[in-house]
């Protein structure tokens, strides 16, 4: 019996208003991923990548196709019932951090499970920056931590909830090499320990490359040798 996706994509598409105008942002986007996979979506500035992560994440909603997150359709969903999925099973991580300044790094990793009515979760954030190295750095506040620091907080943060899947937004976009490379050391451990399903999307080639999978995304579409690959393993699973 064929893997259910945790990721089922159909025929996605997005086009924006621009005054009379429409500017095409994805078109024609059919993917999988399964539990436990490793997809990193490369390509250039402007190809729709960070789109499409956040139509995954049900943060915007898509002009054509559909998404299924654990045999979910996103299109079918209130906002009220994707933003319960993204709080229950999904994990993001922004390029930009996106800490709240006035939280300290225990606080802000607390946050999620918090938000969702959890309590006593200190133990379980202090467990996971001590993972990611922070011990010392509980009671910090975001501006006294370095870039790779906050983004490290970030990590931590994504994973307090436990979540099935993890989307990455350039996770090592604002960071010197060295910096990154530790990052990417930490995501892929964290990702095995904790059984997620990881996507990432990263102009850093090291990054893809760790990953199981790449798809190369260009003018909003997945380019042909990568389209093709897609429809060959969407089709060994009907």
């Amino acid at each position: 019996m064929s893997a259910t996706p945790i990721i089922k994509v159909t025929g996605l598409g997005k086009t924006v208003r621009l005054g009379q105008d429409s500017l095409t942002i994805l078109e024609g986007i059919s993917l999988q991923v399964n539990t436990g996979e490793t997809l990193a979506l490369v390509g250039a500035s402007g190809s729709g990548k960070s789109t499409l992560l956040g139509l995954l994440a049900g943060l915007d909603l898509p002009t054509s196709g559909d998404i299924e997150i654990l045999g979910q359709s996103l299109t079918r969903l209130d906002e009220e019932g994707r933003a319960r999925l993204r709080a229950e099973q999904v994990g993001f991580i922004f390029q930009s951090f996106l800490l709240l300044p006035t939280l300290s790094a225990l606080e802000n990793v607390m946050l999620p499970a918090e938000l969702r009515g959890e309590t006593d979760c200190g133990p379980r954030a202090r467990e996971l920056l001590a993972q990611v190295g922070l011990s010392e750095r509980l009671h910090h506040l975001p501006p006294r931590l370095s870039g790779g620091e906050q983004q490290r907080v970030a990590i931590a943060r994504a994973f307090m909830t436990r979540p099935q899947l993890l989307l990455a937004d350039e996770p090592t976009g604002n960071l010197d090499s060295k910096t990154g490379d530790t990052v990417i050391e930490l995501l892929f451990r964290l990702n095995r320990e904790h059984n997620t399903t990881l996507v990432v999307v990263t102009h850093d080639h090291e990054l893809a490359q760790r990953c199981q999978r790449q798809l190369v995304m260009a003018a909003g579409r997945l380019e042909p040798e990568a389209l093709a690959h897609e429809a060959a393993r969407i089709r060994e699973r009907l």
